[in-house]
Formats: structure tokens, sequence, C-alpha cells
């Protein structure tokens, strides 16, 4: 995983961050490899609302170090963790709202964009993959994949618009 911001970073600065959930809402094992990429740079996470813990640690030495160390370790994988587990709920959440609207009837969501689909359908039937059809149109890999099977289904059956068959027998007549 890359990441931008901390490629930039100097020995000595300090990446401050309003909330931990702002420094990431990856899963802990991805988040403490982020946290570790910032420390590697020689910089340090700086989070209002929880303890920082090393000053005191960079003045103390033997086992208070190592303790003070081990602490502020601790209390950031476990604020990690609390983030992580927020930000799932929410999203548990949202998809059971999401899918009681859907049940109701009230939910259909976002409206496709027919520009962005037009886009797709040209950059992809001129030739272009996957991916350049997806980085030219500033959509995702999955949204250029759906796009073009749409497509390729309305082709399939023959779809010409209004007027168009509305059945396969109607399509081929007495074939």
């Amino acid at each position: 995983m890359k990441f931008l911001c901390i490629e930039d970073l100097q020995p000595g600065e300090v990446v401050i961050a309003e909330k931990i959930d702002r420094i990431s809402r990856l899963p802990l094992i991805e988040a403490e490899r982020l946290v570790d990429a910032i420390k590697a740079k020689g910089a340090r996470l700086a989070v209002p609302g929880i303890v920082d813990l090393s000053e005191l640690a960079e003045a103390s030495s033997g086992v208070a170090k190592v303790v003070l160390q081990g602490v502020q370790d601790m209390l950031l994988r476990v604020a990690l963790q609390i983030a992580r587990d927020d930000f799932e709920d929410r999203r548990e959440r949202q998809r059971q709202g999401i899918d009681l609207a859907r049940s109701a009837g009230r939910y259909r969501g976002r409206k496709p964009n027919a520009k962005v689909h037009e886009q797709i359908i040209a950059l992809k039937g001129g030739g272009c993959s996957i991916a350049e059809t997806a980085r030219l149109a500033g959509v995702s890999v999955s949204q250029v994949k759906r796009v073009w099977a749409q497509n390729q289904a309305k082709v399939k059956i023959g779809y010409l618009g209004e007027g168009a068959p509305k059945t396969a027998s109607e399509y081929m007549g007495d074939y």
C-alpha cells in the first residue's frame, strides 16, 4: 500500500490528526503498518485525546522507557481498533437501513450518469482496456465492467431503442 503523505515526511516532523479515525479506517494490521511507516520516517503521530507518552519515554531510561513505549503502543493499537470497530458498525447500520428501505420500495440507489456511461462505451468500444477506460473516464474498474456488460447485453438482444422487439420471438420473427 502506498501512502503519498508519508513519502514527503521528514525526520522530526509531527503528523497531527484531529481524531484517530482520520488516520485510518483500515483493519488493525494495516493501520499499524501505516503508523510504523510514519515512525520509520522519523516522524511522530499526534492525536488529541490520546495520551502521548513518547516525550516521557524519550526522557526515561531502562525499564521505565520500555514500559512507557509499550503502554504508548498499546494505547495507539486500542484506539485504532476502536476506530475500525466504529467504522464497521456504522457501515453495518447503513447497510441495514438500505436493506430496510429497499424492502419498503423507497431506495433505488443513485441514478446512472448517462454521459459517463456513453463515455465508457465509447472508450471501451474504441479499443481501450478496462483499466485504461476506467482511468480516462474517472470511474472504477468495476463500474466499467458493469456498464460494458449492460451495453453488451442490450446489443446481444438487439436493443435498438424505442420500438425495439420486447421478446426474443418478436425479434426473430418466423425464423
